[in-house]
C-alpha cells in the first residue's frame, strides 16, 4: 500500500538504477563509495584491466541488481599472479573468469528487468572495526526505512559465512535492530528467527553503538528528498577512514526489519503522519525519529 500511494513509477530509475543514485545522491552533496570505471556494454568488458590497473581491492556490482546478486567483491590480487583476483570469500578468481561475469552483468543476468544493464566498479568499503566481532569478511551495512522524510526504523545487516560474506538478509546475514535514540543494536535475526549471537564468532549482536549515528539518520532522511520516495530504503555503510557512505536506496525495502526490532512499522507510520511537517529539514526529521521511536523498556 505505502509503495503504490507514495512511490511513482517514473521516480524508480533514481533509485533502481544505482550509477544514477550514486550521481544524484553527489549532486547532493552525500558522500558515496568513489566509482572507478562504468562497463555498458559487452565491447567495453575488455577496458576491466585499464579501469582496475592501479587498484588492489573494488567491487564490482550491477547497476540494476536486487537482492545482492552479481556481486563481487575483490579484496586483493594473488601474490602469485597478477591477473588473478581474491575475493572477500578467500576464493581466488582469474581476469577471465572476472571478464565473464562482467559480461554476464551487462547481458542482463542480474538486472531487476531481465534486460541488459551496466557494471559499476567502485571503492571496496573497509568497515569499522566495532564490527570486527560481529562480521564475516565482507562489510555490514545499515537499513533505514523513511517514510514520507522521516526515519522510522533501522538495522545493521551482519555478514555471515552462509552469505558468502555479503550484508543481505535472503542470502543468510544477520539483521539486528537499532534504537533509534541511542543508535546502539538490538537482537538480532537469522532467517526469521531471533538471534542473540552472531552464528560464525558467538558474539553477541546487541550492545554495539553504532558510530555517526545522528549523521547516519540525517544522510537517510535527506535521502528522501534526493530520491522524491515517500516509502524509501536506504542503505549505508560505515568506511574505517572515510565515514558513512551512501551504498543505494531502495524503493521496495523489505520488511525483516520489523523482526530485528520486535517493533512493528505501522504505529510508527501512523505516528509520522500525526507529527508530520512538510517544511521540517532533514536534520528536524531525525531528531524527530530520535525522539519518538525508542523500543519500550521491559520493568526489571
Amino acid at each position: 500500500d505505502f509503495i503504490m500511494r507514495l512511490n511513482p513509477r517514473r521516480l524508480y530509475p533514481r533509485v533502481d538504477d544505482k550509477a544514477k543514485t550514486k550521481e544524484l545522491a553527489l549532486d547532493a552533496g552525500m558522500a558515496v563509495p568513489e566509482l572507478y570505471g562504468v562497463i555498458a556494454n559487452q565491447g567495453e568488458v575488455r577496458r576491466f584491466a585499464e579501469i582496475v590497473a592501479a587498484r588492489a581491492s573494488f567491487v564490482i556490482k550491477p547497476a540494476q541488481g536486487s537482492g545482492g546478486d552479481g556481486i563481487l567483491v575483490v579484496t586483493g590480487r594473488s601474490e602469485r599472479r597478477r591477473d588473478s583476483f581474491r575475493l572477500a570469500s578467500g576464493l581466488i578468481v582469474t581476469e577471465d573468469e572476472i571478464l565473464y561475469h562482467l559480461s554476464n552483468i551487462v547481458g542482463g543476468q542480474y538486472s531487476l528487468s531481465g534486460n541488459p544493464d551496466k557494471a559499476l566498479i567502485e571503492y571496496c568499503v573497509r568497515f569499522d572495526p566495532i564490527f570486527a566481532d560481529v562480521s564475516y569478511q565482507g562489510v555490514p551495512d545499515i537499513r533505514v526505512v523513511v517514510y514520507r522524510g522521516y526515519p522510522v526504523m533501522a538495522m545493521v545487516r551482519l555478514p555471515t559465512k552462509a552469505s558468502d560474506g555479503k550484508a543481505n538478509l535472503h542470502q543468510g546475514a544477520v539483521g539486528a535492530g537499532i534504537d533509534m535514540g541511542t543508535g546502539v543494536t538490538l537482537n538480532g535475526v537469522l532467517e526469521d528467527e531471533i538471534v542473540d549471537e552472531h552464528p560464525d564468532t558467538g558474539v553477541l549482536v546487541a550492545g554495539l553503538e553504532i558510530p555517526h549515528w545522528n549523521f547516519i539518520l540525517e544522510s537517510s532522511a535527506k535521502a528522501h528528498d534526493v530520491a522524491g520516495l515517500g516509502y524509501l530504503g536506504v542503505d549505508m555503510v560505515i568506511d574505517r577512514d572515510l565515514g558513512p557512505l551512501v551504498l543505494e536506496m531502495n524503493a521496495r525495502p523489505g520488511l525483516n526489519i520489523q523482526i530485528a526490532n520486535a517493533a512493528g512499522l505501522a504505529g510508527r507510520i501512523e505516528r509520522i503522519d500525526e507529527l508530520f511537517d512538510a517544511s521540517a529539514s532533514p536534520p528536524e526529521r531525525a531528531a524527530a525519529a530520535r525522539r519518538e521511536f525508542q523500543p519500550e523498556r521491559k520493568p526489571s
